[in-house]
């Protein structure tokens, strides 16, 4: 199956897209990873994708079409896929129908994890992780067992992502309300798009998405 998992940063797209690959053995297309990954890449494509960046600038739909191309070309065609990130815009729809189709796939199912802002927020701004490890935690929902200690590798130092703000949390989400919702009526009208609550416990939101993909 080829999906998109659609929502706001913070919404839970890389952690349900980590159950499907463990459960589905899909592979998940992540256009930031990829572009970081492309980046540090000695080709062409990694250097134009670092000039583009360093430079400050957006990259263009064409170099994250071009990724997305050529990682489609290096799997085999029965695995499946997860794009998160890709598509944003409607520009970026008519170029993934022509990619899928280069490939002999197709799209089977769009899901949509439905989000409530001011909620969305505070789960993003508490959340911090072990320095050493990487085990995350949050201020409200998942604190150490013992204060100041990881409860796997019993670091004692914890760090923040930088842009875990709410300024620049709300600034993310109105950019995606402006260019990536308009893209959500275009697969409604296709019958691709479901839609789950995103609130939810992370199980009950897998066991959502897996009923969507086995009803396919």
């Amino acid at each position: 199956m080829n999906i998109i998992l659609l929502g706001p940063p913070g919404a839970g797209k890389g952690t349900q897209a980590s159950h499907l690959e463990a459960d589905r053995g899909m592979i998940q297309l992540s256009t930031g990873d990829m572009l970081r990954a492309a980046r540090k890449a000695d080709t062409p494509l990694g250097h134009q994708v670092a000039a583009v960046m360093d430079s400050g600038a957006l990259v263009s739909d064409e170099i994250v079409s071009a990724l997305i191309d050529d990682k489609l070309g290096t799997l085999s065609p029965e695995q499946g896929t997860i794009f998160d990130g890709y598509p944003r815009t409607a520009a970026q729809v008519e170029s993934l129908d022509t990619i899928l189709a280069q490939h002999g796939r197709k799209l089977d199912t769009v899901i949509e994890l439905d989000v409530n802002e001011d909620a969305l927020v505070a789960r993003i701004v508490g959340r911090y992780t072990c320095a050493t490890c990487g085990a995350g935690y949050h201020d409200s929902f998942k604190q150490p067992k013992i204060a100041g200690t990881c409860d796997v590798c019993g670091g004692h130092e914890f760090k923040r992502r930088p842009d875990d703000n709410e300024e620049t949390v709300r600034t993310r989400m109105a950019e995606y309300r402006a260019k990536t919702e308009p893209i959500i009526p275009i697969y409604q009208a296709r019958g691709l798009l479901a839609r789950v609550d995103g609130m939810g416990d992370i199980g009950d939101v897998t066991r959502a998405i897996e009923a969507i993909l086995d009803a396919r």
